[in-house]
Protein backbone atom coordinates (compact mmCIF):
# COMPACT_ATOMS: atom_id res chain seq x y z
CA UNK A 1 0.00 0.00 0.00
CA UNK A 2 1.57 3.55 -0.89
CA UNK A 3 2.95 5.85 1.85
CA UNK A 4 0.02 8.36 1.29
CA UNK A 5 -2.49 6.02 1.21
CA UNK A 6 -1.54 4.63 5.06
CA UNK A 7 -0.84 7.68 5.67
CA UNK A 8 -4.30 9.08 5.25
CA UNK A 9 -6.01 5.91 6.71
CA UNK A 10 -3.89 6.59 10.14
CA UNK A 11 -4.32 10.21 10.37
CA UNK A 12 -8.92 9.54 9.33
CA UNK A 13 -8.30 6.69 12.37
CA UNK A 14 -6.53 8.92 15.00
CA UNK A 15 -8.99 11.54 14.40
CA UNK A 16 -11.87 9.69 15.08
CA UNK A 17 -10.20 7.59 17.77
CA UNK A 18 -9.36 11.21 19.41
CA UNK A 19 -12.64 12.63 19.37
CA UNK A 20 -14.74 9.64 20.34
CA UNK A 21 -12.27 8.70 23.62
CA UNK A 22 -10.86 12.41 24.16
CA UNK A 23 -10.27 12.66 27.60
CA UNK A 24 -10.30 15.49 29.81
CA UNK A 25 -8.21 16.48 32.83
CA UNK A 26 -11.14 16.23 35.23
CA UNK A 27 -9.86 13.30 36.23
CA UNK A 28 -6.31 13.84 37.25
CA UNK A 29 -7.20 17.44 38.06
CA UNK A 30 -10.25 16.27 40.79
CA UNK A 31 -7.05 13.37 42.16
CA UNK A 32 -4.37 16.20 42.46
CA UNK A 33 -2.45 14.31 39.83
CA UNK A 34 -0.07 16.81 38.04
CA UNK A 35 -0.24 16.16 34.44
CA UNK A 36 0.86 16.98 30.97
CA UNK A 37 -1.80 19.12 29.05
CA UNK A 38 -3.63 17.44 26.29
CA UNK A 39 -2.46 18.36 22.82
CA UNK A 40 -4.49 18.72 19.76
CA UNK A 41 -4.43 15.99 17.60
CA UNK A 42 -2.75 18.78 14.97
CA UNK A 43 -0.23 19.24 17.74
CA UNK A 44 0.39 15.61 18.24
CA UNK A 45 1.07 14.58 14.35
CA UNK A 46 3.43 17.59 14.86
CA UNK A 47 5.68 16.47 17.40
CA UNK A 48 6.05 12.84 16.57
CA UNK A 49 6.75 13.75 12.76
CA UNK A 50 7.60 17.00 11.81
CA UNK A 51 9.56 18.59 14.50
CA UNK A 52 10.01 15.25 16.84
CA UNK A 53 12.50 15.75 20.14
CA UNK A 54 14.46 12.43 21.27
CA UNK A 55 12.13 10.15 22.98
CA UNK A 56 14.56 10.13 26.43
CA UNK A 57 13.97 13.93 26.42
CA UNK A 58 9.85 13.50 26.08
CA UNK A 59 10.64 11.01 29.41
CA UNK A 60 12.70 13.53 30.91
CA UNK A 61 10.28 16.32 30.52
CA UNK A 62 7.80 14.13 31.50
CA UNK A 63 9.36 13.21 34.62
CA UNK A 64 10.19 16.76 35.71
CA UNK A 65 6.62 18.45 35.31
CA UNK A 66 6.57 17.99 39.23
CA UNK A 67 9.66 16.85 40.77
CA UNK A 68 7.91 15.74 43.99
CA UNK A 69 5.05 13.89 42.63
CA UNK A 70 4.69 10.09 42.76
CA UNK A 71 3.21 10.28 39.36
CA UNK A 72 2.33 11.98 36.61
CA UNK A 73 -0.60 11.82 34.25
CA UNK A 74 -0.51 11.88 30.68
CA UNK A 75 -2.68 11.75 27.53
CA UNK A 76 -1.91 9.61 24.50
CA UNK A 77 -4.72 9.96 21.45
CA UNK A 78 -7.53 6.97 22.75
CA UNK A 79 -5.89 6.17 26.23
CA UNK A 80 -4.71 7.71 29.70
CA UNK A 81 -1.30 7.06 30.48
CA UNK A 82 0.68 7.18 34.34
CA UNK A 83 4.14 7.96 34.37
CA UNK A 84 5.47 6.63 37.41
CA UNK A 85 7.87 8.31 39.60
CA UNK A 86 8.69 7.02 42.96
CA UNK A 87 10.88 4.20 43.48
CA UNK A 88 8.75 2.00 45.80
CA UNK A 89 5.42 2.38 43.53
CA UNK A 90 7.66 1.27 40.63
CA UNK A 91 8.61 -1.88 42.17
CA UNK A 92 5.30 -2.56 43.50
CA UNK A 93 3.45 -2.08 40.54
CA UNK A 94 6.31 -4.14 38.53
CA UNK A 95 6.83 -6.88 41.24
CA UNK A 96 4.53 -7.13 44.05
CA UNK A 97 1.13 -6.57 42.52
CA UNK A 98 2.37 -7.86 39.21
CA UNK A 99 -0.96 -9.85 38.60
CA UNK A 100 -2.67 -6.74 37.71
CA UNK A 101 -0.16 -5.41 35.56
CA UNK A 102 1.51 -8.11 33.67
CA UNK A 103 1.08 -7.14 29.95
CA UNK A 104 3.09 -4.93 27.66
CA UNK A 105 0.87 -2.27 25.45
CA UNK A 106 2.99 -3.38 22.19
CA UNK A 107 1.48 -4.02 19.09
CA UNK A 108 0.90 -6.70 16.29
CA UNK A 109 -1.04 -9.99 16.34
CA UNK A 110 -0.77 -13.16 16.46
CA UNK A 111 -2.83 -13.86 12.94
CA UNK A 112 -1.96 -10.71 10.78
CA UNK A 113 1.84 -10.17 12.04
CA UNK A 114 2.68 -13.38 13.58
CA UNK A 115 6.95 -12.23 14.08
CA UNK A 116 5.70 -10.11 16.54
CA UNK A 117 2.20 -10.85 17.77
CA UNK A 118 3.49 -14.18 18.81
CA UNK A 119 6.72 -13.36 20.57
CA UNK A 120 7.61 -13.35 23.94
CA UNK A 121 7.22 -9.54 24.43
CA UNK A 122 3.94 -9.47 22.67
CA UNK A 123 1.97 -12.32 23.95
CA UNK A 124 -0.03 -11.97 27.09
CA UNK A 125 -1.81 -13.52 30.47
CA UNK A 126 -1.83 -17.62 30.35
CA UNK A 127 0.42 -17.86 26.78
CA UNK A 128 3.17 -15.11 27.72
CA UNK A 129 3.73 -17.44 31.35
CA UNK A 130 3.51 -20.75 29.03
CA UNK A 131 5.70 -19.13 26.24
CA UNK A 132 8.43 -17.64 29.04
CA UNK A 133 8.97 -20.94 31.17
CA UNK A 134 9.60 -22.23 27.90
CA UNK A 135 12.03 -19.66 26.92
CA UNK A 136 13.84 -19.06 30.22
CA UNK A 137 16.48 -22.80 30.67
CA UNK A 138 17.69 -20.75 27.10
CA UNK A 139 19.39 -18.13 28.91
CA UNK A 140 20.59 -19.78 32.27
CA UNK A 141 23.99 -19.35 33.00
CA UNK A 142 25.12 -23.38 31.80
CA UNK A 143 22.99 -22.23 28.55
CA UNK A 144 24.79 -19.13 28.26
CA UNK A 145 27.97 -21.17 29.15
CA UNK A 146 27.44 -23.44 25.48
CA UNK A 147 27.02 -20.36 23.83
CA UNK A 148 29.91 -18.71 24.81
CA UNK A 149 32.02 -20.66 22.47
CA UNK A 150 29.64 -19.91 19.73
CA UNK A 151 30.14 -16.58 20.45
CA UNK A 152 33.54 -15.98 20.77
CA UNK A 153 34.06 -17.69 17.22
CA UNK A 154 32.69 -14.38 15.81
CA UNK A 155 33.93 -12.00 17.80
CA UNK A 156 37.66 -13.15 17.03
CA UNK A 157 36.80 -13.24 13.57
CA UNK A 158 35.04 -9.58 13.67
CA UNK A 159 37.68 -8.52 15.59
CA UNK A 160 40.36 -10.22 13.26
CA UNK A 161 38.55 -8.15 9.99
CA UNK A 162 38.66 -4.66 11.79
CA UNK A 163 42.58 -5.28 12.84
CA UNK A 164 43.00 -5.84 9.21
CA UNK A 165 41.11 -3.30 7.44
CA UNK A 166 43.43 -0.72 5.36
CA UNK A 167 43.92 2.38 6.95
CA UNK A 168 42.28 4.18 4.83
CA UNK A 169 38.86 2.73 5.70
CA UNK A 170 39.09 2.62 9.03
CA UNK A 171 36.33 5.51 9.81
CA UNK A 172 33.63 3.34 10.98
CA UNK A 173 30.06 3.96 12.00
CA UNK A 174 29.77 2.06 15.71
CA UNK A 175 25.92 1.08 15.13
CA UNK A 176 26.14 -0.32 11.86
CA UNK A 177 29.15 -2.88 12.61
CA UNK A 178 27.82 -3.72 15.97
CA UNK A 179 24.59 -4.35 14.19
CA UNK A 180 26.30 -6.85 11.93
CA UNK A 181 28.31 -8.20 15.08
CA UNK A 182 25.14 -8.93 16.74
CA UNK A 183 23.55 -10.48 13.71
CA UNK A 184 26.53 -12.88 13.13
CA UNK A 185 26.01 -13.62 16.80
CA UNK A 186 22.06 -14.20 16.34
CA UNK A 187 22.30 -16.33 13.43
CA UNK A 188 24.55 -18.70 15.09
CA UNK A 189 23.38 -18.89 18.57
CA UNK A 190 19.34 -18.42 17.84
CA UNK A 191 19.26 -19.88 14.09
CA UNK A 192 22.16 -22.12 14.48
CA UNK A 193 23.90 -20.79 11.14
CA UNK A 194 26.92 -19.31 10.27
CA UNK A 195 26.96 -15.62 8.60
CA UNK A 196 29.99 -13.36 8.50
CA UNK A 197 28.45 -9.86 7.97
CA UNK A 198 31.98 -7.67 7.75
CA UNK A 199 32.97 -10.23 4.69
CA UNK A 200 29.77 -10.54 2.98
CA UNK A 201 28.18 -7.07 3.93
CA UNK A 202 24.62 -7.73 2.07
CA UNK A 203 24.08 -11.47 2.91
CA UNK A 204 20.16 -12.90 2.85
CA UNK A 205 20.47 -13.10 6.89
CA UNK A 206 21.51 -9.55 7.65
CA UNK A 207 19.24 -7.69 4.87
CA UNK A 208 16.27 -9.10 5.82
CA UNK A 209 16.82 -8.99 9.60
CA UNK A 210 17.58 -5.04 9.10
CA UNK A 211 14.11 -4.48 6.71
CA UNK A 212 12.29 -6.25 9.45
CA UNK A 213 12.93 -4.33 12.26
CA UNK A 214 13.04 -0.91 10.21
CA UNK A 215 11.22 1.46 12.33
CA UNK A 216 10.84 4.34 10.26
CA UNK A 217 8.06 6.73 9.65
CA UNK A 218 6.03 3.93 8.22
CA UNK A 219 6.39 1.45 10.66
CA UNK A 220 5.93 4.05 13.72
CA UNK A 221 2.40 4.96 11.52
CA UNK A 222 1.71 1.32 11.17
CA UNK A 223 2.31 0.93 15.16
CA UNK A 224 -0.06 3.81 16.33
CA UNK A 225 -3.25 2.42 14.15
CA UNK A 226 -1.85 -1.26 15.88
CA UNK A 227 -2.26 0.82 19.33
CA UNK A 228 -5.06 3.05 18.64
CA UNK A 229 -6.88 1.20 15.71
CA UNK A 230 -6.73 -2.54 15.58
CA UNK A 231 -9.97 -2.67 13.94
CA UNK A 232 -8.65 -0.42 10.73
CA UNK A 233 -5.39 -2.34 11.38
CA UNK A 234 -6.82 -5.43 10.71
CA UNK A 235 -9.42 -3.84 7.72
CA UNK A 236 -7.08 -2.70 6.09
CA UNK A 237 -4.97 -6.01 6.06
CA UNK A 238 -1.74 -3.98 7.00
CA UNK A 239 1.25 -5.98 8.83
CA UNK A 240 4.67 -4.46 10.31
CA UNK A 241 6.75 -7.53 7.99
CA UNK A 242 5.74 -7.90 4.27
CA UNK A 243 5.39 -11.48 3.22
CA UNK A 244 8.84 -12.00 1.61
CA UNK A 245 10.53 -11.42 4.57
CA UNK A 246 8.19 -13.57 7.14
CA UNK A 247 8.52 -16.05 4.33
CA UNK A 248 12.11 -16.27 4.87
CA UNK A 249 12.61 -16.42 8.40
CA UNK A 250 9.66 -19.04 8.44
CA UNK A 251 11.49 -21.42 5.24
CA UNK A 252 14.87 -20.90 7.53
CA UNK A 253 13.53 -22.63 10.39
CA UNK A 254 11.73 -25.01 9.19
CA UNK A 255 14.76 -26.24 6.99
CA UNK A 256 16.99 -25.93 10.04
CA UNK A 257 14.47 -28.22 12.13
CA UNK A 258 13.81 -30.96 9.30
CA UNK A 259 17.66 -30.86 8.52
CA UNK A 260 18.62 -31.95 12.22
CA UNK A 261 15.92 -34.19 12.16
CA UNK A 262 17.64 -36.08 9.38
CA UNK A 263 20.93 -35.92 10.30
CA UNK A 264 20.95 -36.21 14.11
CA UNK A 265 22.38 -32.44 14.62
CA UNK A 266 22.23 -30.87 18.05
CA UNK A 267 23.43 -27.65 19.01
CA UNK A 268 23.26 -25.31 21.89
CA UNK A 269 20.73 -22.70 20.46
CA UNK A 270 17.33 -21.50 21.00
CA UNK A 271 15.80 -23.55 18.38
CA UNK A 272 17.29 -26.70 19.65
CA UNK A 273 15.42 -26.24 23.05
CA UNK A 274 11.90 -25.78 21.56
CA UNK A 275 12.91 -28.78 19.16
CA UNK A 276 13.43 -30.52 22.07
CA UNK A 277 10.01 -29.49 23.61
CA UNK A 278 7.74 -30.97 20.96
CA UNK A 279 7.58 -34.46 22.65
CA UNK A 280 6.55 -32.70 26.26
CA UNK A 281 3.80 -30.33 25.39
CA UNK A 282 0.27 -31.61 26.25
CA UNK A 283 -2.14 -32.01 22.58
CA UNK A 284 -2.77 -27.98 21.66
CA UNK A 285 0.09 -26.63 23.03
CA UNK A 286 2.60 -27.81 20.29
CA UNK A 287 4.72 -25.34 19.02
CA UNK A 288 4.36 -24.44 15.29
CA UNK A 289 7.35 -23.39 13.12
CA UNK A 290 5.63 -20.09 13.08
CA UNK A 291 5.55 -20.11 16.81
CA UNK A 292 9.55 -21.11 16.85
CA UNK A 293 10.40 -18.46 14.50
CA UNK A 294 9.24 -15.87 16.48
CA UNK A 295 10.61 -16.70 19.13
CA UNK A 296 14.04 -17.01 17.39
CA UNK A 297 12.80 -13.17 15.87
CA UNK A 298 12.93 -11.35 19.55
CA UNK A 299 16.62 -11.92 18.94
CA UNK A 300 16.19 -9.32 15.96
CA UNK A 301 14.21 -7.26 18.40
CA UNK A 302 16.97 -7.15 20.82
CA UNK A 303 19.91 -7.67 19.09
CA UNK A 304 19.33 -5.13 16.48
CA UNK A 305 18.27 -2.40 18.27
CA UNK A 306 19.29 -3.43 22.05
CA UNK A 307 22.58 -4.91 22.00
CA UNK A 308 24.38 -3.29 19.05
CA UNK A 309 23.04 0.19 20.76
CA UNK A 310 24.65 -0.55 23.62
CA UNK A 311 27.69 -1.82 22.17
CA UNK A 312 28.06 1.38 20.46
CA UNK A 313 27.58 3.65 22.92
CA UNK A 314 30.01 1.79 24.84
CA UNK A 315 32.41 2.12 21.96
CA UNK A 316 31.67 6.11 21.55
CA UNK A 317 32.38 6.64 25.38
CA UNK A 318 36.00 4.77 25.22
CA UNK A 319 36.72 7.08 22.47
CA UNK A 320 36.23 10.13 24.22
CA UNK A 321 37.18 9.21 27.55
CA UNK A 322 40.66 7.44 26.55
CA UNK A 323 41.60 7.21 30.24
CA UNK A 324 38.73 4.66 30.47
CA UNK A 325 39.68 2.76 27.55
CA UNK A 326 43.25 2.41 29.05
CA UNK A 327 42.08 1.00 32.35
CA UNK A 328 39.71 -1.40 30.54
CA UNK A 329 42.73 -2.56 28.47
CA UNK A 330 44.97 -2.88 31.32
CA UNK A 331 42.42 -5.43 32.93
CA UNK A 332 41.63 -6.75 29.17
CA UNK A 333 45.98 -7.56 28.46
CA UNK A 334 45.88 -9.13 32.22
CA UNK A 335 42.84 -11.55 31.58
CA UNK A 336 44.69 -11.79 27.91
CA UNK A 337 48.11 -13.04 29.65
CA UNK A 338 47.17 -15.26 32.05
CA UNK A 339 44.59 -17.33 29.60
CA UNK A 340 46.68 -16.97 26.72
CA UNK A 341 44.47 -15.14 24.40
CA UNK A 342 41.26 -17.69 24.99
CA UNK A 343 39.70 -16.54 28.30
CA UNK A 344 37.02 -18.89 30.08
CA UNK A 345 33.23 -18.02 30.33
CA UNK A 346 34.40 -17.37 33.98
CA UNK A 347 37.47 -15.29 33.11
CA UNK A 348 35.46 -12.69 31.01
CA UNK A 349 32.67 -12.63 33.25
CA UNK A 350 34.81 -12.17 36.24
CA UNK A 351 36.28 -8.64 35.29
CA UNK A 352 35.02 -5.89 37.61
CA UNK A 353 36.12 -2.93 35.33
CA UNK A 354 34.31 -4.32 32.05
CA UNK A 355 31.30 -5.09 34.14
CA UNK A 356 31.54 -1.22 35.07
CA UNK A 357 32.27 -0.18 32.07
CA UNK A 358 28.73 -1.59 30.77
CA UNK A 359 26.83 -0.57 33.60
CA UNK A 360 27.63 2.44 33.33
CA UNK A 361 26.79 3.02 29.73
CA UNK A 362 23.22 1.25 30.51
CA UNK A 363 22.77 4.41 33.02
CA UNK A 364 23.42 6.80 30.96
CA UNK A 365 22.28 5.10 27.44
CA UNK A 366 19.88 2.82 28.78
CA UNK A 367 18.44 1.05 25.77
CA UNK A 368 15.12 0.77 26.77
CA UNK A 369 14.55 4.25 28.12
CA UNK A 370 11.42 3.48 29.77
CA UNK A 371 9.01 0.28 29.58
CA UNK A 372 5.16 0.19 29.75
CA UNK A 373 2.77 -2.27 31.49
CA UNK A 374 -1.08 -2.13 30.67
CA UNK A 375 -3.67 -2.28 33.61
CA UNK A 376 -5.63 -5.24 33.88
CA UNK A 377 -7.66 -4.53 36.47
CA UNK A 378 -8.90 -1.47 38.53
CA UNK A 379 -5.92 -0.69 40.55
CA UNK A 380 -5.85 2.26 43.64
CA UNK A 381 -2.42 4.49 44.08
CA UNK A 382 -1.38 5.94 46.70
CA UNK A 383 -1.80 9.73 46.64
CA UNK A 384 0.07 11.94 43.84
CA UNK A 385 0.99 14.56 46.76
CA UNK A 386 0.39 14.66 50.21
CA UNK A 387 -2.19 16.97 49.56
CA UNK A 388 -4.17 14.85 47.02
CA UNK A 389 -6.52 11.66 46.84
CA UNK A 390 -5.48 7.76 46.37
CA UNK A 391 -6.07 7.81 42.52
CA UNK A 392 -7.32 4.68 41.16
CA UNK A 393 -5.74 3.27 37.27
CA UNK A 394 -8.52 1.90 35.75
CA UNK A 395 -8.35 -1.51 33.24
CA UNK A 396 -6.79 -0.77 30.27
CA UNK A 397 -4.67 2.66 31.73
CA UNK A 398 -0.80 2.50 30.71
CA UNK A 399 1.68 2.61 33.12
CA UNK A 400 5.15 3.98 32.64
CA UNK A 401 8.45 3.33 33.68
CA UNK A 402 10.62 6.07 32.76
CA UNK A 403 14.08 4.20 33.21
CA UNK A 404 16.43 7.14 31.52
CA UNK A 405 15.09 9.73 33.70
CA UNK A 406 15.59 7.75 36.78
CA UNK A 407 18.74 7.27 35.66
CA UNK A 408 19.65 10.79 35.28
CA UNK A 409 18.35 11.88 38.12
CA UNK A 410 21.15 13.57 40.37
CA UNK A 411 18.89 12.88 43.16
CA UNK A 412 20.29 9.25 42.69
CA UNK A 413 23.21 9.09 40.43
CA UNK A 414 25.48 12.56 41.20
CA UNK A 415 27.00 14.12 38.60
CA UNK A 416 24.25 11.97 36.33
CA UNK A 417 25.75 13.41 33.02
CA UNK A 418 29.07 12.40 33.62
CA UNK A 419 30.23 9.26 32.67
CA UNK A 420 31.94 7.40 35.49
CA UNK A 421 32.14 3.48 35.90
CA UNK A 422 33.68 3.62 39.22
CA UNK A 423 30.09 4.00 40.17
CA UNK A 424 29.87 0.43 39.99
CA UNK A 425 32.81 -0.76 41.82
CA UNK A 426 31.77 -2.63 44.95
CA UNK A 427 34.52 0.02 46.55
CA UNK A 428 32.46 2.46 45.60
CA UNK A 429 28.99 1.38 45.97
CA UNK A 430 27.71 2.55 48.67
CA UNK A 431 28.88 6.52 47.95
CA UNK A 432 26.14 8.66 47.10
CA UNK A 433 24.55 6.46 44.46
CA UNK A 434 20.85 4.96 44.29
CA UNK A 435 21.12 1.30 42.57
CA UNK A 436 17.47 1.10 43.78
CA UNK A 437 16.92 4.01 40.67
CA UNK A 438 18.80 1.35 38.30
CA UNK A 439 16.68 -0.40 36.55
CA UNK A 440 18.82 -1.59 32.98
CA UNK A 441 16.87 -4.39 31.67
CA UNK A 442 13.77 -3.24 33.73
CA UNK A 443 12.23 -4.86 36.27
CA UNK A 444 9.66 -8.00 38.08
CA UNK A 445 9.12 -11.27 35.81
CA UNK A 446 8.77 -9.09 32.58
CA UNK A 447 12.42 -8.32 33.06
CA UNK A 448 13.87 -8.59 29.62
CA UNK A 449 14.68 -12.59 29.09
CA UNK A 450 17.94 -12.00 27.31
CA UNK A 451 19.89 -9.73 29.65
CA UNK A 452 22.57 -12.50 30.33
CA UNK A 453 22.93 -12.92 26.90
CA UNK A 454 23.00 -9.22 25.65
CA UNK A 455 25.76 -9.04 28.31
CA UNK A 456 27.98 -11.59 26.86
CA UNK A 457 28.12 -10.77 23.82
CA UNK A 458 28.92 -7.43 24.51
CA UNK A 459 31.79 -8.31 27.18
CA UNK A 460 33.50 -10.88 24.52
CA UNK A 461 33.45 -8.54 22.06
CA UNK A 462 34.99 -5.22 23.99
CA UNK A 463 37.34 -8.10 25.00
CA UNK A 464 38.81 -9.31 21.76
CA UNK A 465 38.39 -5.79 20.11
CA UNK A 466 40.15 -3.74 22.60
CA UNK A 467 42.86 -6.37 22.93
CA UNK A 468 43.56 -5.67 19.26
CA UNK A 469 42.49 -2.32 18.74
CA UNK A 470 42.08 1.42 20.22
CA UNK A 471 39.08 3.36 19.78
CA UNK A 472 40.11 6.83 18.63
CA UNK A 473 37.66 10.33 17.62
CA UNK A 474 37.60 10.80 14.25
CA UNK A 475 36.56 14.22 12.62
CA UNK A 476 32.88 12.93 12.59
CA UNK A 477 32.75 12.11 16.11
CA UNK A 478 30.20 14.18 17.75
CA UNK A 479 30.59 15.56 20.90
CA UNK A 480 28.83 15.93 22.70
CA UNK A 481 26.89 12.84 21.74
CA UNK A 482 23.14 14.06 21.19
CA UNK A 483 20.50 11.83 20.81
CA UNK A 484 18.73 11.60 17.61
CA UNK A 485 15.40 12.96 17.58
CA UNK A 486 12.22 11.47 16.35
CA UNK A 487 11.27 7.17 17.36
CA UNK A 488 11.22 5.39 20.11
CA UNK A 489 14.96 4.07 20.09
CA UNK A 490 17.75 5.68 21.51
CA UNK A 491 20.35 6.61 18.98
CA UNK A 492 23.30 9.37 18.07
CA UNK A 493 22.42 12.29 15.95
CA UNK A 494 24.31 12.35 12.97
CA UNK A 495 25.83 8.75 13.51
CA UNK A 496 28.43 7.23 15.81
CA UNK A 497 31.63 7.61 13.55
CA UNK A 498 35.01 6.50 15.51
CA UNK A 499 38.48 5.33 13.90
CA UNK A 500 39.64 1.58 14.47
CA UNK A 501 43.27 1.51 14.84
CA UNK A 502 45.31 -1.17 15.57
CA UNK A 503 47.24 -1.59 18.97
CA UNK A 504 50.89 -0.80 18.81
CA UNK A 505 51.25 -2.70 22.29
CA UNK A 506 48.80 -5.44 21.44
CA UNK A 507 49.12 -8.47 24.18
CA UNK A 508 50.78 -11.31 22.09
CA UNK A 509 49.27 -14.89 23.17
CA UNK A 510 51.74 -18.07 22.81
CA UNK A 511 50.77 -19.01 19.46
CA UNK A 512 51.63 -15.70 17.89
CA UNK A 513 54.60 -15.33 19.89
CA UNK A 514 55.81 -18.32 18.06
CA UNK A 515 55.14 -16.62 14.87
CA UNK A 516 56.64 -13.69 15.48
CA UNK A 517 60.19 -15.55 16.26
CA UNK A 518 59.97 -17.38 13.09
CA UNK A 519 59.55 -14.36 10.93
Amino acid sequence: MEYWTIALSVVSALVIYYYAFRKTPNDFQQHGVPFAPQMSLLKRFWVIFIFPESFAAIIKKVYYIHPDAKYIGLFDISRLIVAIRDLDLIKSIGIKNFDSFEDHLFFGTENQDPLFGKNLFALRGDRWRDVRTLLSPSFTSSKMKAMYQLMSEVAVRFSEHLTNVPSEKRVMEMKDICTRYANDVIATCAFGINVDSMKYPTNEFYMYGKKAVDFGTIAIIKILLYQHAPMLMRLLGLSLIDKHTHAFFVNLVADTIRTRDEKGITRPDMIQLMMDSRSKREPGRELTIVDMTSQAFIFFLGGFESSSTLMSFVMHELAVNPDVQTKLQNEIDKVWKEANGEPSYEAINAMTYLSAVINETLRMFPVQPMTDRLCKKDFELPPALPDAKPYVVKKGTVIWFPFYALQHDPKYFPEPDKYKPERFLDENKDEQCDFNAYFPFGLGPRMCIGNRFALLETKILLFHLLARCDLKPCEKTVIPLQLKKGGFSMRAEGGMWLSIVPRENRPIAHEDSLTVNKI
